[in-house]
């Protein structure tokens, strides 16, 4: 099992769940974060920091989000990990 990010956290890209990762699992893209299923070890911490609600464990994602388990897995290994200190992109 691993966590995964979804559409919500795109153009807010908000990093409390970065900072309670033990394991600096989150990868930073240039709107959004995702979260590299080879560094995640389901601590689910970072669920309850998430402010718009887009971390879910893989086994609860919705069916309307399941490409983001893709999008995780495949461009975490191209991304820097995320420090925490990126400025919020968007208010909602």
């Amino acid at each position: 099992m691993t966590h995964v990010v979804t559409t919500a956290c795109v153009d807010h890209k908000y990093q409390e769940c970065v900072a309670v990762c033990p394991v600096e699992a989150f990868r930073e893209a240039e709107k959004y974060l995702v979260i590299d299923p080879d560094e995640c070890i389901d601590c689910g911490a970072c669920i309850p920091e998430c402010p718009v609600g887009a971390i879910y464990a893989d086994t609860d994602l919705p069916d309307e989000q399941e490409s983001w388990l893709d999008r995780n897995e495949n461009e975490a290994v191209d991304l820097p990990i995320a420090e925490g200190d990126s400025p919020v992109l968007a208010d909602s």
